[in-house]
């Protein structure tokens, strides 16, 4: 078992990835993403997009998505990691727990002062496997999103006299 950099050629079993951790958020049909947009993103001239992959037996099997975020409270970057998902017959093995730890590891190298997700309310067994790692959940605060016709609407009605 390894936790690597990704590299483009892990980018379809990524993606694979992806599509996997929304099936398993009942959100497949959300998913959009294409091959392309995340070589592009993970490997363009300017990346903002950074990953890691956990392999058994020389296949990707998991795989954390991140990219930097800021804190002003604190003056850093921190890691806002986007996805964690390893495959259900590979868990177990501690992937998970290696690829958080990579994460964690990365934040200390550098001076970074916060590692930070989200995860879904209904998610037990990841909240346990988060909690169990040391991690608390940020109470008092509530994720707000804006997509599609709502994003667009609004970035309109501002230039709207």
């Amino acid at each position: 078992m390894t936790v690597r950099p990704i590299r483009r050629d892990d980018v379809p079993a990524v993606v694979g990835l992806v599509r996997e951790l929304a099936e398993y958020e009942k959100a497949l049909q959300e998913v959009r993403l294409t091959e392309e947009q995340l070589a592009g993103c993970l490997f363009g001239e300017t990346p903002a997009l950074f990953g890691h992959v956990a392999e058994d037996e020389g296949a990707v099997v998991g795989a954390a998505l991140w990219f930097l975020n800021f804190s002003t409270w604190r003056g850093t970057h921190g890691i806002y990691l986007e996805d964690l998902f390893v495959q259900p017959q590979h868990r177990g093995k501690g992937l998970g727990k290696e690829l958080l730890g990579t994460l964690a590891a990365v934040c200390v190298e550098r001076g970074y002062s916060r590692l930070e997700w989200s995860v879904l309310d209904w998610n037990a067994p990841s909240i346990s496997f988060y909690r169990a790692a040391g991690a608390v959940p940020m109470d008092g605060w509530t994720v707000f999103r804006l997509t599609d016709d709502a994003l667009t609407d609004f970035a309109a009605d501002r230039r709207t006299p």
